[in-house]
């Protein structure tokens, strides 16, 4: 066995193992200051706080085999007594302890706060001071403990969690910076050792500049109250656990609660939809359907019955969404009944059709924005990522075949041609949109959803 060191070396990593996977394997034996993963070799180093805590360590291992994710790993003491910055730059990253830490987040499909970065670090130490802002590399923030030690213990025990079941990941490193600069108290910046600080003026840009520009986040307001009680994956920071992990993106969405008719409860991710048009109904067009109010894992027809077919959706408060808003819905001439199925999941098989990597999945992105556009069919849809130079005549043409159309509406916001247009019925628009979202027109793939305007007003 190599000369002790408190730098530990794992070998057989695979791509499947995160660096969380190592975190956990190794917290119990004493703090983790440095983690290292070589991807290219299938292996990893690792620095514990002292060579004591790296001895238990592998004492404990050498008698029980350690496991990740069903694969065996392999650890003994690294020749390195100290990982370098050289070793660190191995995996693209080299930061030494500091008690400033930048941390970026990952899917983040939820908003995020200065409270919400609060109720994650501050368990760890006293947090002085958080920014955040808005870079090329997504949603970043600094946290500013009052010591380095707190930094450190915080990077160990929170590195690679999600704040969210299933999104808003953390990626920590330690800043170089020396000291936070905040001069405002508001949601996106704050120091908590000086509580006087003015709150930024009404409209005006973040003063951020040195760290990047925040851009316009949800504020903790529309989150409400309750939004720490939505965090999952961090038992030990004793946040509370519920069962809907993206509770606080649809609080957000509607206006700090939820839709009449939601519960926000419902576990299940599958939906059973019957009386279906099987003349005219298919996989896509129930893909273009329902993922209207969330994103679509798998659709299955029922051949046994024509008319019945399966659809799972990302989760339980999106098959939720789904069930209200579509029961009843008119569609190919028949009147839908949409419940929750007793099978948990639908089974992939050759009679599945497979949407979780599709890029039409429309909560990939902006959720909390979709969310509030869920509604029931309307009479009025709404037409978007259409080319410039579209004219009302070719939109016309391109959903007339669905049903009469009363009125049409072409505009342009932000630079980018938009259309609302109002069918005679319900059932007509929803026919044009299960048909025609995500289809060509004049070289765009167009977007089309459900409007809640009543009218269309010519001056709008």
């Amino acid at each position: 066995m190599a000369e002790p060191s408190k730098v530990i070396h794992v070998r057989n990593v695979g791509h499947e193992i995160s660096e969380n996977d190592l975190l956990q394997l190794f917290q119990p034996f004493g703090v983790i200051t440095k983690l290292v993963m070589l991807r290219a070799k299938n292996q990893a180093l690792l620095q514990m706080q002292d060579v004591p805590s790296a001895i238990n360590a592998l004492q404990f291992y050498t008698n029980v085999q350690p496991t990740i994710r069903g694969r065996n790993v392999y650890v003994q003491f690294s020749s390195h007594q100290e990982l370098t910055t050289m070793d660190q730059n191995a995996q693209g990253r080299g930061d030494e302890p500091n008690r400033i830490l930048l941390v970026t987040i990952h899917q983040m499909l939820y908003p995020i706060t200065v409270e919400v970065l609060h109720q994650v670090f501050s368990p760890h130490g006293f947090v002085e001071k958080i920014v955040t802002f808005q870079k090329s590399a997504g949603f970043q923030a600094l946290i500013q403990y009052q010591g380095r030690q707190s930094a450190v213990v915080a990077r160990t025990a929170l590195q690679g969690r999600n704040i969210y079941d299933g999104c808003c990941q953390l990626d920590i490193q330690f800043s170089n910076l020396d000291e936070l600069q905040v001069h405002y108290n508001n949601d996106r910046s704050r120091d908590f050792t000086n509580p006087n600080l003015p709150t930024e003026q009404k409209g005006r840009s973040s003063q951020h500049s040195g760290y990047g520009d925040v851009g316009g986040m949800y504020t903790p307001e529309a989150l409400g109250a309750r939004a720490g009680a939505y965090f999952v994956g961090f038992p030990q920071v004793g946040i509370a656990q519920i069962m809907m992990p993206n509770a606080a993106a649809i609080a957000a969405a509607f206006g700090g609660g939820l839709p009449p008719g939601i519960s926000g409860t419902n576990d299940r991710c599958t939906v059973l939809v019957s009386n279906l048009n099987p003349d005219r109904i298919d996989e896509d067009k129930l893909f273009n359907l329902f993922s209207l109010y969330g994103n679509i894992v798998r659709i299955k027809l029922l051949r046994n019955k024509p008319d019945h077919a399966l659809v799972q959706m990302d989760d339980g408060f999106q098959s939720e969404l789904a069930v209200h808003f579509l029961k009843g819905a008119m569609l190919f001439g028949k009147r839908l009944e949409v419940n929750f199925s007793k099978h948990a999941n639908i089974t992939q098989g050759a009679d599945t059709h497979e949407y979780v990597n599709s890029n039409l999945n429309r909560f990939n992105r902006n959720a909390a924005k979709n969310y509030r556009y869920c509604c029931s069919p309307t009479k009025m849809v709404h037409l978007s990522t259409l080319p410039q130079d579209v004219t009302e005549e070719e939109i016309v043409n391109h959903l007339a075949e669905h049903g009469t159309i009363v009125n049409t509406k072409l505009f342009e916001m932000n630079g980018k041609k938009q259309a609302i247009v109002m069918f005679e019925t319900e059932e007509q628009a929803t026919e044009a949109l299960v048909s025609k979202h995500a289809s060509s027109l004049g070289g765009s793939i167009i977007r089309i959803s459900f409007s809640q305007l009543q009218t269309i007003r010519e001056n709008s």
